[in-house]
């Protein structure tokens, strides 16, 4: 680390608490809590995507950061903080494994991204090739939180926070994803989470509760 720029340094500082955050993400049960940490990442990937720009001269990322700060540091995490006093769902529900188990299993997706990235981090020429491992770290931490949590606002949650490991593997492989491209994925995400709250709602209507084991008892009178 001593021959390491500070900005390069800087940036795989961000691309450990990017790490930090999935996790605390996966062992937090209280959805207020779970969309702050939603924004945090945000902002945490707004600046590594600074850095990267001044780093690399890259000025589309210049646009990136700024579709970052309005759409996953303000945006979101505003219509998630709305969702969320509209249904009056503070906590999510007893998960399917513990705490003490989903953070074993979160250890050893780790490991196993590390390893996936392996061959991915050896073919990128880019300065930040080795975060890639994170940020496939960062996609399978979220994709095992959507899947052990009942509450749907915690598994959209987890979805999102799957988009921004998506975004930090394009930065850390490539210098980012043409503008085109990120201004389309920018788009599905917000129709889709504008789609996911008027489902939410509906859900609330007919059961009274965001879980989503009523769908299974919905299925089962079919």
């Amino acid at each position: 680390m001593a021959g390491t720029p500070f900005d390069l340094q800087l940036l795989n500082f961000c691309a450990a608490l990017l790490l930090l955050l999935s996790f605390a993400m996966l062992a937090q049960r209280r959805i207020v809590t779970l969309v702050n940490l939603l924004a945090v990442q945000g902002t945490v990937l707004l600046v590594a995507t600074l850095l990267l720009a001044w780093r690399t001269g890259e000025h589309h990322l210049y646009l990136s950061a700024a579709l970052t700060l309005a759409l996953k540091v303000v945006f979101l995490p505003w219509i998630l903080h709305r969702l969320i006093r509209r249904l009056r769902v503070y906590w999510d529900t007893e998960p399917l494994l513990n705490i003490s188990g989903t953070m074993l299993i979160g250890l050893l997706v780790v490991v196993f991204a590390f390893g996936l990235a392996q061959p991915i981090s050896a073919l990128a020429s880019t300065a930040t090739r080795n975060a890639i491992g994170i940020a496939v770290a960062v996609i399978l931490l979220s994709f095992v939180t959507m899947i052990t949590r009942r509450k749907a606002m915690s598994q959209v949650v987890g979805f999102l926070s799957m988009e921004n490991g998506l975004f930090f593997g394009a930065m850390s492989a490539t210098y980012g994803m043409p503008m085109i491209i990120e201004f389309g994925v920018a788009l599905d995400v917000l129709v889709a989470v504008l789609v996911l709250g008027i489902f939410f709602f509906q859900i609330r209507e007919q059961f009274d509760s965001l879980d989503l084991h009523h769908l299974e008892s919905l299925k089962e009178r079919r």
